[in-house]
């Protein structure tokens, strides 16, 4: 199955440079094609995964709200205070309400926000959302995470205090090695007084988690393909989505649920931008995202290895998720 490039394109929007290259990469790769999962969240990626967060199979999102809503007023006393709230894939940002309002409370000022996600249309709906919340100066950031925190910081006052937000458990796509990597990283961009607060999801049974990433209604099975429809629309690729074929896999040893999209049949797919064309043995697969489960001892290990002090943690044990609070290490050097 090809698609001549002499085809009419289907978009004349700009490409994105950074899209274009994270799928050039993803999809020449000799052994298993990937796509990296943070180009899930266009604005209809973003609407999708709002739709599985309600999902009944999908617990860890109401998880991480019942702990945020329920410890709001102990996380941000034991954090010291923050007069700067600075949220990575802070998305429509509203589990982050709870944190917000407490933090107001306990200051006679305004508590300034500034939400980082890599979707526009995302950061629209949270400045919609909770922009008019009364002591919240919001300032919302479209970036990558780390050029997102490098904005944040840019413009804090000498002595503001700030609460760093990585929360939903997204510190999960990453592998074990990479997590640690970037929890260096961030800690290398914040200062002595600064604290962290990760979320994530804990490891529990096989059909629990495997439910959870391939529901029954297939509102996750269309999130996965949108990022080949993203592909279409942004890069005049030629991707054919009903030959792709959703699948959830968990991979005990490493304690990750891996999503993929797998080939039906022996096909080559064009993408235009690119002036590339994409061969799929049948059954070949893209892997999009990986989801790293732990135990609330790794996570703090994790933090620790990366120069952060744990302060404390809270743990949702409905769904089996955690809140972990890390403080700056003042004497820890950065690599």
């Amino acid at each position: 199955m090809f698609a001549s490039a002499a085809q009419v394109p289907l978009t004349t929007a700009p490409v994105n440079p950074d899209f274009a290259r994270a799928v050039s990469e993803g999809l020449s790769r000799k052994r298993q094609k990937s796509l990296p999962a943070s180009w899930f969240y266009d604005e209809l990626g973003s609407a999708l995964f709002e739709a599985i967060t309600v999902l009944p199979e999908y617990g860890l999102t109401r998880a991480d709200s019942r702990l945020l809503e329920r410890a709001a007023g102990e996380i941000i006393r034991a954090s010291a205070r923050p007069d700067l709230i600075v949220e990575l894939g802070s998305g429509t940002g509203t589990k982050t309400r709870h944190l917000l309002t407490a933090a107001a409370g306990e200051r006679s000022g305004a508590i300034e926000y500034r939400p980082i996600d890599i979707s526009g249309a995302a950061l629209d709906l949270c400045a919609k959302s909770l922009g008019p919340m009364r002591n919240v100066q919001l300032e919302p950031i479209e970036a990558s995470y780390l050029d997102g925190i490098e904005l944040a910081m840019a413009s804090r006052r000498p002595r503001q205090r700030a609460l760093l937000l990585f929360l939903g458990s997204t510190i999960g796509n990453f592998t074990r090695t990479g997590a640690a990597q970037f929890l260096r990283r961030i800690r290398g961009m914040m200062r002595p007084g600064d604290h962290l607060l990760l979320g994530a999801d804990l490891v529990k049974p096989t059909a629990k988690l495997l439910s959870a990433y391939d529901d029954p209604v297939g509102v996750t099975a269309a999130f996965n393909r949108n990022i080949l429809a993203r592909i279409n629309r942004e890069l005049d690729g030629r991707f054919d989505l009903s030959t792709f074929v959703h699948e959830a896999r968990y991979n005990a040893r490493l304690a990750r649920v891996e999503m993929h999209l797998r080939s039906t049949m022996k096909q080559e797919v064009w993408i235009g931008a690119l002036d590339l064309p994409v061969s799929f043995a049948a059954g070949e697969t893209i892997w999009t995202e990986s989801s790293l489960k732990f135990r609330v001892e790794q996570i703090a290990r994790m933090g620790e290895r990366a120069g952060w002090r744990p302060v404390r943690h809270w743990v949702d044990c409905e769904w089996g998720f955690a809140e972990a609070l890390f403080r700056v290490v003042e004497k820890f050097e950065s690599k």
